[in-house]
C-alpha cells in the first residue's frame, strides 16, 4: 500500500483509509445500513492486513459505538494504526442536546475528547478533527482548545472537516497570529459526482500545504455500478434506504458520469468502484481516500483501485464527463485567463 504525506505534517497515511461509520448498530441516521459486529470485525482486520494504517471514526457514529468497537479491535495493533476521530455534533444527533453537548466551544471540545479517549481505550488520538465549522464560536477559541489538547499529549495532530474555504483560511490565519497549532488536514466530500470542493478547498489545501482525507468517494455507492438508470435501487442497498438521496442523484449528468466510469472499467477489466477511486488517486492533492464498506466484498472491490491504472486520457475523459458548472466568478475568470 502506498503512503503519502498528510500535507506538511509528519504523518504518512495509506492512500486508502478505513472509514468506521458502519461499525456498531445505529439508531440514528445510519440505522439499517451498518454492518453486523462480526462482519465489521472481519472488514477491520482485512483492511489493516491490506496495509491501511488510518482508521477514521467520529463520536456520533452509531451513538459512540463506532468508537467503542474501533477501540476494542485495535487492541494489540495500536502502534501500527493511526486513530482519527471527530467532535462537533451531539451523540446520535440528538435534538434534545444541551447547549454544551455540541459545537466547537472550549467546553464541548475538551469534554468530547475525554469521552472519545475513554471509548477508544487509548491515551491519545493521532488526528482529532472538528466535524463541521461552527459559526457561533470564535475560531480562536476552537483552536486554543485544540492546541491545549496537543500540549497535554492527548492529541497529536488536528484537522477540520466540512469547512468553507473562507473559514479554513481564517483558521490558518488565526493559528499563525496566535501561535497555536494549525489544522494539518481537511476532510471533505469529493468524487466524480461531487466536485464542489475543487472550487476553493482543494486549491487552498494545495497552496497552504494541507493534507486531504476524502469521504464519500463513491457518492453513497452511486459510483459502485450497482445502480441502473430508470430502475429502483437494489433491495438492501444504501440508496434503497435513503430514497431522498437517490432522487437527488438521479440526474442526466450523474448517469452520464456513471456511463463514462463503466466504459473505462470494462476496458480495464475492473469495476466501477475501482475506476472511481483511481480517479481520485490520480489527483496530486489526494492524501488518502476513506473507504467505508459494509461487507468484505465491498472492501475487496475498493482495494481493486490500487491496481486500476488510469491513463492521462482516462483521467481527462472522466474530468470532462463530470465537469460541473463552476459558476461566478470562476466562469468569468476562466474565460479571461488567456488575456
Amino acid at each position: 500500500m502506498e503512503h503519502r504525506p498528510l500535507g506538511k505534517c509528519g504523518l504518512k497515511v495509506s492512500v486508502l483509509s478505513l472509514g468506521a461509520m458502519t461499525f456498531g448498530e445505529s439508531k440514528s441516521f445510519m440505522k439499517g445500513v451498518t454492518s453486523s459486529d462480526d462482519e465489521a470485525r472481519r472488514i477491520f482486520d482485512k483492511a489493516i492486513d491490506a496495509g491501511m494504517n488510518l482508521v477514521d471514526t467520529a463520536n456520533v457514529y452509531s451513538e459512540g459505538l463506532s468508537e467503542v468497537r474501533t477501540g476494542e479491535w485495535i487492541a494489540g495493533k495500536r502502534d501500527k494504526v493511526l486513530l482519527a476521530t471527530k467532535c462537533r455534533f451531539p451523540l446520535g444527533f440528538s435534538k434534545d442536546a444541551g447547549p454544551h453537548d455540541q459545537g466547537l466551544s472550549r467546553q464541548h471540545i475538551l469534554r468530547a475528547c475525554e469521552d472519545s479517549l475513554a471509548r477508544l481505550k487509548t491515551d491519545h488520538i493521532d488526528l482529532y478533527q472538528v466535524h463541521m465549522q461552527d459559526s457561533t464560536v470564535a475560531i480562536d477559541e476552537t483552536l486554543r482548545a485544540l492546541d491545549d489538547l496537543i500540549t497535554q499529549g492527548k492529541v497529536r495532530y488536528i484537522g477540520c472537516s466540512n469547512y468553507t474555504g473562507y473559514r479554513l483560511v481564517e483558521s490558518l490565519w488565526s493559528a499563525d497570529k496566535h501561535h497555536t497549532h494549525r489544522y494539518a488536514s481537511v476532510q471533505l466530500q469529493w468524487s466524480l459526482i461531487v466536485r464542489d470542493g475543487e472550487r476553493e478547498l482543494i486549491p487552498a489545501c494545495r497552496h497552504f500545504g494541507l493534507g486531504t482525507l476524502i469521504w464519500s468517494p463513491l457518492s453513497r455507492g452511486f459510483l459502485s455500478g450497482k445502480y441502473e438508470r430508470g430502475q429502483k435501487p437494489p433491495p438492501g442497498s444504501r440508496l434503497d434506504s435513503w430514497q431522498d438521496s437517490y432522487k437527488a442523484l438521479d440526474t442526466e449528468r450523474n448517469w452520464t458520469v456513471l456511463a463514462a466510469v463503466k466504459k473505462i472499467a470494462a476496458r480495464l477489466e475492473t469495476t466501477a468502484s475501482a475506476v472511481s477511486l483511481a480517479w481520485l488517486l490520480a489527483k496530486p492533492e489526494t492524501s488518502s481516500i476513506i473507504v467505508g464498506a459494509r461487507t468484505l466484498a465491498q472492501l475487496d472491490d475498493n482495494l481493486r483501485a490500487l491496481e486500476a491504472k488510469l491513463t492521462p486520457e482516462d483521467v481527462r475523459e472522466l474530468d470532462t464527463a463530470s465537469r460541473p458548472d463552476w459558476g461566478y466568478p470562476y466562469s468569468f475568470i476562466g474565460m479571461r485567463e488567456a488575456w
